[in-house]
């Protein structure tokens, strides 16, 4: 009972990149740099080890943000002419790449991180990508002039991507879409089928992650404009659980998400933030537990998995660790609450 996983990303070691932001600067290049991203994946493979997370990520050691890092390999995208743009309906500005052509992968994406997570634990893997809808509201369309349209063109390469990690030994392939939480109509709709799309064909484990965001300080903003119950969920479980997804990752702790909107899940497996992501304070065993608890009143006991609401990748080393060890104590407890080993 209650796998451990992260939702995704880590921070990086300063010796690999700027500390605590979102788009760090790496501190080599080349051959150097590709071998300190390597190197920093096995620091955080093993901190997730010594933790005791039973399914472990690759920290996403590799990327220098979530969506860029898969970005980078796609052609018909100029990343030499960035333009500002408004994401998540103009939550903040971003200077982003532009789609200029037709999309086509210039090759694999992911392959040297993904096949060296898998050789280096013997625990079940996760690798996360960025889904269809999320990666459209952070490019400029000079090209298709149809979101729907670029939507399905990208899910078409992040489905290539997904078969080759699955063919790398990845268990589970995930997608972020945390734009679900936003264009609440569109992710119903188009959003669950484009995201659909990018899974085609799998066969291990899938999954998507949506949440409220990063820790920051625009996300923090949004946060206190969305009242006293955040029902977003409402409007995309329905559709995910009719879909042939089989993980949802969500936020629960310290939000303002009715605990019943997990019941819509019914009939999949339910990552459940119980670390915020949005604070350096460390959960305690307790709290993790507690929150556990509380999902267990709209979640099987054999379909929770306990997460972190979102990506640490903003945090200290420290305080990221701490809250790795917090979680698998507190899933610990739970299990223990339950009279399980």
């Amino acid at each position: 009972m209650f796998d451990t996983a992260i939702a995704g990303s880590l921070p990086k070691p300063s010796w690999l990149a700027e500390t605590e932001k979102l788009w760090p600067q790496w501190r080599s290049s080349g051959p150097e740099l590709n071998q300190a991203k390597l190197d920093a994946t096995l620091v955080w493979i093993k901190a997730q080890e010594d933790a005791g997370l039973t399914v472990i990520g690759d920290g996403e050691q590799s990327r220098q943000h979530f969506v860029h890092g898969f970005l980078e390999q796609v052609e018909g995208i100029d990343f030499e002419h960035k333009v500002e743009m408004g994401i998540r309906n103009d939550r903040y500005k971003a200077m982003v790449p532009q789609v200029v052509a037709p999309l086509r992968l210039k090759g694999r994406v992911h392959e040297a991180e993904a096949r060296f997570l898998r050789a280096h634990t013997q625990r079940r893997t996760k690798f996360t990508l960025p889904g269809p809808m999320t990666i459209v509201d952070t490019v400029a369309d000079r090209h298709y002039g149809d979101r729907v349209a670029m939507a399905h063109a990208f899910a078409e390469l992040l489905n290539q991507e997904a078969l080759a990690l699955q063919a790398d030994g990845i268990d589970v392939v995930q997608f972020d879409e945390p734009a679900f939480n936003v264009y609440l109509d569109e992710a119903a709709s188009w959003g669950v089928q484009a995201l659909e799309r990018a899974a085609r064909g799998l066969t291990c484990t899938t999954a998507v992650h949506i949440c409220y965001g990063y820790g920051i300080k625009a996300n923090l903003d949004w946060k206190q404009t969305l009242g006293e119950e955040w029902r977003q969920y409402e409007k995309v479980f329905p559709a995910l659980a009719a879909s042939s997804i089989q993980q949802v990752s969500l936020e629960c702790i310290h939000s303002h998400v009715p605990p019943e909107l997990m019941a819509l899940l019914a009939g999949k497996d339910v990552m459940v933030g119980v670390i915020d992501v949005a604070s350096d304070a460390i959960e305690t065993a307790e709290e993790v537990a507690d929150t556990i608890a509380r999902a267990l009143q709209f979640v099987p006991r054999h379909r929770l998995i306990a997460c972190t609401n979102c990506g640490l990748a903003p945090m200290s080393r420290a305080v990221a660790e701490a809250k790795l060890r917090a979680l698998a104590a507190g899933a610990a407890l739970a299990r223990q609450r339950l009279g399980t080993s």
